[in-house]
């Protein structure tokens, strides 16, 4: 079917809060290239928000999740429990920093992770509150939604946020917010609206992914990790999209030293197929009763073993030091369009997780949402998925393959390119 015919089908037949607004209808895909249902090719900078570092179809994954099928596809691990399940717990244990002897729990969905860590971290403390932080984005669920620190369009239409979550400031200097000023704001939060004797956990992400590609300083992460310590509350690090390579490291958290007492991991973890996990201290996973934790597809064979394969590339191929190199190469290209461009300012990575800041001038350093919008338009009608992002709407965020092929990845940098010129 074309482009236009799929369009009118979900039209008709997909819900409006559900539906795409891009009228391209994906059809097959490579690495970071993907061709639409008119057989028009792009390149893609976006790799499904942050789930294909290692790119589209990687061969070793597509090879994994082909023999798991000849196998075995569906039990419910918690009527029938399997191989890939166990191993994959092991895996991560193995590999997760968080503080202590590690334990895992498999779920579906970045989301479903952290409503699972929450239930975790009140079982583990005896505890109800969570403190989070503004600009964090931590799902769709209806705990997640009050969790994020951004309402629109997350909360919109839906009533009534779920109570007991709090919210702090996320250091983030170019928009006026020091590191003083955001763990002022954390400890005000702790005597104004949720004593430690009453918070079960800090969630934080070590660099906001929605919220604008922001890295939080170490010295930030460890006086949260202090501030947990001396209150009895877990720290739960959100690596859903900072996880998996995406920073030069596996997880974020490591450019911190920082050990929380969970984590939560998503989308590069199996390079497309559904999954997710929470990975904790012992103690603290083993603090729910029998059968509390779970869930039909959870951890399901295909996507275990999709993960197992990830976890093989990165040790064949070297995608951590791929990553770093990516990461150098961006920033490059990033300090030369802030010398050139008076629109583009605050260019930042962490690894290849990069944004670029869209302003008015760098002076004022007035967002500006509607150049974003018009980069990222102009980017896919010259063949580049490219996504903005921030709590101002003006971040351009960076999200291809680590696998990118140097040609490709320059072909798309001077796409951005030319519609900076262009926009400006």
């Amino acid at each position: 079917m074309t482009n236009k015919e799929l369009q009118a089908l979900k039209e008709r037949y997909v819900a409006a809060g559900a539906a795409s607004p891009n009228e391209q209808f994906a059809d097959h895909a490579t690495n970071a290239e993907l061709w639409d249902a008119d057989g028009k090719r792009m390149i893609d900078f976006a790799g499904g928000i942050g789930v294909l570092n290692i790119g589209h179809r990687h061969p070793k994954v597509v090879e994994a999740v082909k023999a798991q099928l000849d196998k075995l596809m569906h039990t419910c691990q918690t009527v029938m429990p399997y191989e890939g399940y166990v191993k994959l717990a092991q895996k991560l244990s193995e590999v997760v920093p968080v503080k202590g002897h590690a334990k895992v729990m498999l779920a579906n969905s970045g989301a479903e992770a952290l409503e699972n860590a929450m239930k975790i971290a009140r079982a583990a403390t005896g505890k109800t509150n969570v403190i989070c932080f503004d600009g964090g984005y931590h799902g769709r669920t209806f705990y997640t939604m009050a969790m994020n620190g951004k309402a629109a369009p997350y909360q919109t239409d839906f009533g009534p946020m779920p109570g007991t979550v709090f919210r702090a400031p996320y250091p983030v200097p170019y928009h006026g917010v020091s590191e003083d000023e955001a763990l002022r704001g954390l400890k005000m939060a702790m005597k104004a609206d949720s004593p430690g004797n009453e918070t079960a956990a800090i969630v934080i992400e070590p660099v906001l992914g929605e919220g604008g590609f922001y890295a939080a300083p170490a010295s930030f992460l460890k006086e949260i990790r202090k501030i947990c310590d001396e209150n009895g509350i877990l720290m739960i690090a959100d690596e859903v999209q900072s996880g998996f390579g995406r920073t030069g490291k596996m997880f974020a958290i490591e450019h911190s030293g920082v050990e929380p007492d969970m984590m939560t991991m998503a989308k590069s973890m199996a390079d497309g197929m559904p999954i997710s996990a929470i990975v904790g201290t012992d103690k603290v996973m083993d603090s729910s009763g029998p059968n509390s934790l779970g869930g039909t597809y959870t951890g399901s064979p295909t996507a275990c073993a999709a993960a197992l394969a990830v976890f093989d590339v990165f040790k064949e191929e070297d995608i951590l030091g791929k990553s770093q190199r990516l990461g150098d190469t961006l920033r490059k290209r990033f300090d030369q369009w802030q010398e050139q461009f008076p629109h583009v300012d605050n260019v930042r990575n962490l690894g290849p997780m990069a944004a670029i800041e869209l302003v008015t001038d760098k002076t004022s350093k007035e967002p500006r949402a509607d150049l974003a919008a018009a980069v990222t338009k102009k980017a896919k009608e010259n063949g580049l998925i490219l996504l903005s992002c921030g709590m101002y709407g003006n971040t351009l965020r960076f999200l291809m393959p680590v696998t990118i092929e140097d040609n490709i990845l320059e072909e798309g940098l001077a796409i951005v390119e030319q519609a900076l010129k262009e926009v400006g």
